[in-house]
């Protein structure tokens, strides 16, 4: 028997690897056809893993072969686990594959010796190929052995080390019919509280210049009857979340409808769908579909990066800004569907006025969340071969994140890194959507609230990443205090009321007003809707003081009451419901 370890190393423990799971499912199938005693194992991990608890987790399972699954986030782990595990395993053969090694693989096999050779492009038919090369080995007391004398020379997809050491590259792997691919979950035990990836297709009609995607060309589909057997198991198991990765989903539109109708038609009530969509190719009849869906069931992720046109062109990307507006607006009309909009700083011609251009319009879009990320310089992408003519400089180590262009200066860089810890914290949180909102007209635009957040957090040494959810609000309301302090009342109920939005906070900040006057006319209210059932609906069951620890009444300035309602919650924004009691001042 020979043992096969098919390792991640993966960002985050909510995470998972679908391409090793892809690999397994297809040598699986393909080596029990030919009967080849081959036994294949995942093996995912976290960076924030010790090494030393990865190397030993690798080392107890003894395996003959690993593979490593290499990207810009885990490079530099696999790079030192390469290294060491030929010292306590020195028998192993280990591959590596993924984007981060398949471009110059020559490159990472000199600079790893330890390696035994690169899969490069899709894996599935290349290591099922190699497994069954291996395979071919002798007996030794009844016992198959690797091969390791095997000839791969004609393998298309690899890049290996002869015998001889010298680094041998055979022909490259053609792209593989979608519908070859065995579905990559057999179970899910090893999924919970984590994210189910899956594809539909494989491939990228747009030819972007920052992006790997735009190299492959054929867009192949899955076969829809394939597709909607296998949604069935997610939505049977009502998984919490499964995340499509298909480059641009909608780039066919009856695929793409047939999905949507689908999972609209069987929906469970649990499960949310990701798509990574062009909103500018969206049509009407799209749109109407998307308008009808349960609220969470689906999310778009929308990648406008820029909406300086020179930049558009220059990166050889393709879109109606117009349109995405349009778009965007009518599915925010719906209530529905969270829109994640991302831009990208370190493009070539945006300058941080260009950028501040973007910005602003993309976050008048009002998307739900918006992911200020900066340019990765990968490798094999045409924006690495325009490096000189941009003045590109970039971090030497992955993940290649842009320092400086010709039209931006590294103390740009380093001030956008510093608004988007404030758009992380005060936009995307949702968490201060009230007082934002309000905030914004105190300033000439977007950019400008959170540059002064920015530079406020700078100067008070405030931008510590440990920060508790109250500790943020007690930071704007200094902020507050010392940028528009004639406002400060009308403010303080903003941020009350963006506080017990969320959850029914035990602890109160040190700006919140003191009700303990209005404490008797709060008892009275709760026994009243005791009685009356007038304001909080699906309590019945529940009496006045249970209700009162299952709900939240807060007294404004004005002496108008807010009812905070955690039993119906937005069923987007998982926002309590809130009921406004204009009359209220007369109870207390």
């Amino acid at each position: 028997m020979i043992k096969v370890l098919l390792a991640a190393v993966n960002a985050k423990y909510i995470h998972s690897n679908l391409g090793i799971y892809s690999l397994k499912a297809y040598a699986g199938e393909k080596l029990a056809q030919d009967g080849a005693e081959i036994e294949i194992e995942i093996g995912e991990y976290t960076i924030n893993h010790q090494r030393e608890r990865i190397l030993r987790d690798i080392y107890e399972r003894r395996p003959d072969i690993i593979g490593f699954s290499c990207y810009i986030w885990n490079i530099s782990e696999i790079c030192t686990l390469v290294e060491d595990l030929p010292k306590v395993l020195p028998n192993a053969v280990i591959w590596l594959g993924g984007p981060e090694v398949s471009y110059d693989a020559p490159a990472v096999l000199k600079k790893l010796p330890e390696a035994a050779g690169v899969m490069a492009g899709e894996g599935e038919k290349t290591f099922a190929e190699l497994l069954k090369t291996y395979w071919t080995g002798t007996s030794k007391d009844g016992r198959k052995e690797l091969n390791r004398d095997a000839d791969l020379s004609e393998i298309p997809g690899l890049i290996w080390r002869d015998r001889k050491g010298e680094i041998r590259q055979n022909s490259a792997r053609g792209p593989i019919d979608m519908d070859e691919l065995p579905f990559a979950y057999k179970d899910l035990k090893d999924f919970e509280n984590r994210i189910i990836y899956y594809e539909s297709s494989r491939g990228c009609p747009f030819s972007c210049s920052y992006c790997l995607s735009s190299i492959d060309k054929s867009v192949r589909f899955r076969n829809l009857e394939l597709v909607k057997r296998e949604l069935d198991f997610f939505l049977e198991r009502k998984v919490p979340q499964v995340k499509f990765v298909d480059r641009t989903f909608n780039c066919k539109k009856d695929h793409a409808m047939a999905i949507w109708e689908y999972i609209q038609e069987h929906d469970n009530g649990i499960t949310n769908f990701h798509f990574e969509i062009a909103a500018d190719i969206l049509d009407e009849e799209e749109i109407r579909l998307l308008s009808r869906m349960r609220p969470g069931l689906v999310q778009l992720e929308i990648g406008v990066q820029t909406v300086n046109p020179k930049t558009i062109r220059e990166i050889r990307r393709k879109m109606d800004l117009n349109r995405v507006k349009s778009v965007v607006d009518q599915i925010n009309l719906g209530k529905n569907i969270h829109q994640h909009l991302d831009l990208i700083a370190g493009l070539p011609y945006e300058g941080l006025e260009s950028f501040r251009e973007s910005f602003d319009q993309v976050y008048r879009m009002r998307p739900q969340q918006l992911q200020l990320g900066f340019l990765k310089v990968l490798k094999g992408s045409y924006m690495e071969e325009e490096k000189d003519a941009y003045s590109l400089a970039f971090t030497g180590e992955p993940p290649y994140e842009v320092l400086s262009t010709r039209w931006l200066s590294f103390a740009d860089v380093i001030l956008l890194k510093r608004i988007e810890e404030m758009v992380e914290v005060y936009y995307n949180s949702s968490q201060f959507t009230c007082t934002i909102k309000a905030l914004e007209k105190e300033f000439d635009g977007p950019f400008d609230l959170y540059q002064a957040l920015a530079q406020w957090y700078q100067k008070q040494a405030a931008g510590e990443n440990s920060q508790s959810r109250l500790t943020r609000f007690e930071y704007l309301f200094a902020f507050l205090e010392e940028k528009i302090p004639d406002k400060l009342e009308e403010y303080r109920d903003l941020m009350m009321t963006d506080l017990y939005l969320r959850e029914n906070a035990k602890s109160r900040p040190s700006f919140a007003r003191d009700q303990s006057s209005y404490k008797t006319a709060v008892r009275d209210f709760f026994i009243r809707e005791e009685k009356e059932r007038r304001y909080l609906q699906g309590y019945e069951g529940w009496d006045s003081k249970q209700m009162a620890k299952m709900a939240h009444l807060e007294v404004m300035r004005d002496g108008t009451g807010i009812l905070f309602d955690y039993r119906n919650r937005d069923p987007l924004t998982k926002n309590a419901g809130i009921v406004r009691l204009e009359e209220f001042a007369v109870y207390g």
